[in-house]
């Protein structure tokens, strides 16, 4: 499976937790007859927090410079966050971001496992790095990273985590295990396009055709169309005796991804 489709969450796998400032708005005692009888304090007065609150300020203008295309911008902005807090998590997983789209997934890597030495409970980091892990030809080895996030209690997309492992299971060979994960991602979301695609091919793979057909179209109908997408809908198809289908598909490949799709043929293993 690959990586555009593996971290189909990682941006919304990586959503950075908390990167709002924080607003303390203080009563007017006195309008309502009170007597403050404790003393106030100013959370930027102390160095520790005002250097945390920097950070966040400074991640989520790093994040938005990504979203923006703003690369290098996002890059100053992560750096200057780790200036201010050098023990700030989500900092690093923008410059993992920052370094795989300029094509240095070694780096990447690197600044995954940093933030998830630094908070090595926290769900999102460990499914960040888990998809890192599976993406970058260490499937088996993603799984454990994959369990750790989804033992995090307070981990807010279990689905995703779930999808991941399931894909990366079957990557790594491991069918049972993978069935047993995408079944748990899709009764928690039923349009993962993670899950539908794995499970499509998982019954691929399996010889079980009209049922790779169907996960197949449900997930060409939750998300955009990649290229293994299309091809794995071209090779079932073919597998089903619908050449005109297989071609249909294959058609698409070279319509909606031109530099991709030119030597694809229907029912083709080139593209996956």
């Amino acid at each position: 499976m690959r990586l555009r489709e593996l971290a189909w969450g990682l941006l919304a796998i990586a959503v950075l937790a908390g990167c709002s400032r924080l607003t303390f708005v203080k009563p007017n005692l006195k309008r309502h007859g009170y007597r403050s009888v404790a003393p106030e304090y100013d959370i930027r007065a102390d160095s520790k927090a005002s250097g945390r609150i920097a950070a966040m300020d400074h991640t989520a203008l790093a994040e938005q410079a990504l979203r923006n295309g703003q690369v290098d911008q996002a890059q100053t902005e992560a750096k200057a966050a780790l200036k201010a807090d050098a023990g700030f998590a989500d900092a690093y997983t923008v410059l993992a971001l920052v370094e795989s789209q300029r094509g240095n997934p070694a780096e990447a890597g690197r600044n995954y496992a940093r933030a998830v030495a630094l908070e090595p409970t926290r769900g999102v980091l460990l499914n960040n790095y888990g998809a890192w892990l599976c993406a970058n030809g260490r499937a088996a080895e993603s799984l454990g990273q994959f369990d750790a996030a989804l033992a995090d209690p307070s981990y807010p997309t279990p689905a995703a985590a779930l999808a991941n492992a399931g894909s990366c299971a079957l990557t790594a060979g491991q069918g049972g295990r993978a069935a047993a994960n995408l079944q748990r991602a899709l009764a928690l979301d039923p349009g993962n396009p993670v899950a539908l695609a794995a499970m499509a091919q998982s019954e691929y793979n399996a010889g079980h055709y009209f049922q790779a057909r169907a996960f197949s179209e449900r997930r060409l109908a939750a998300a955009p169309a990649t290229v293994t997408v299309l091809q794995l809908a071209s090779q079932i198809e073919q597998k089903l005796g619908d050449t005109a289908a297989a071609a249909r598909y294959v058609q698409r490949i070279g319509a909606e991804f031109p530099e991709q799709g030119r030597d694809s043929r229907p029912g083709d293993t080139s593209q996956r």
